[in-house]
């Protein structure tokens, strides 16, 4: 069986950043993935990715903060912990760098959540039928 190539580690860290980006995910946890010490891995994904391991853990977050601003009515702070941050201020200042505007302004500028939830038409039926009925199906005898 043949070694597997130390690039193929360092896109198996990338993959974790990715996939678990709103839990307590640490450089130091993506460097045991890459099967690296901490500060090598750091100049290898550098190197391989063009950013740092923390500048990309970083983008994922604030990229799927920018998706839930647009997509949800949830407060900046709920939007904060989903990702995975733990400063409402950190979180905001990122996003200001990273954007161009705060969280709150950002969300301003895009269209209500609400004009995005799209609810098939059979639930549309299913939940719009009257819940009382004048009449019985099944038979049975109404009251008197």
């Amino acid at each position: 069986m043949a070694p597997v190539p130390p690039s193929r580690h360092l896109l198996a860290a990338r993959d974790l950043a990715d996939r678990a980006y709103a839990s307590p995910l640490t450089v130091a946890d993506m460097a045991r993935e890459a099967h690296l010490s901490g500060a090598h891995f750091s100049r290898r994904f550098r190197a391989a990715f063009g950013e740092s391991p923390h500048q990309y853990l970083l983008s994922r977050r604030l990229e799927r903060a920018a998706s839930l601003l647009r997509n949800t009515d949830w407060s900046v702070a709920r939007i904060c912990a989903a990702v995975g941050l733990a400063s409402v201020g950190s979180f905001t200042t990122s996003f200001r760098r990273m954007f161009g505007a705060t969280p709150t302004s950002y969300r301003a500028a895009s269209p209500p959540a609400a004009n995005a939830a799209h609810v098939p038409p059979c639930v549309i039926r299913a939940y719009g039928r009257p819940m009382v009925r004048t009449f019985r199906e099944d038979g049975a005898p109404g009251p008197d």
